[in-house]
C-alpha cells in the first residue's frame, strides 16, 4: 500500500517539528545528492553487466 496524501502531510509536519525549518532543507539536499549518487552507481553496475553479457555472447558466436 502506498501512503496517501494525508499521511505524507503528517510525515512532513512531524519532520518539520523534529528538525526545524532551518535544518530541513539541508537534510533534503543531502538526501537528494545521496539518491543521485546511488542512482549513478547502480547505472554503472547495470552497464557493466550489459558489457559482460555482450562479451560472452561475442565469444560464444566466435566459437560456433
Amino acid at each position: 500500500m502506498a501512503p496517501g496524501i494525508g499521511s505524507l502531510i503528517i510525515i512532513a509536519i512531524i519532520a518539520l517539528l523534529v528538525f526545524g525549518p532551518k535544518k530541513l532543507p539541508e537534510i533534503g539536499k543531502a538526501f537528494g545528492s545521496s539518491l543521485r549518487e546511488f542512482k549513478n552507481a547502480t547505472k554503472g553496475l547495470a552497464s557493466d553487466d550489459e558489457d559482460t553479457v555482450k562479451k560472452v555472447e561475442d565469444k560464444k558466436n566466435d566459437v560456433q
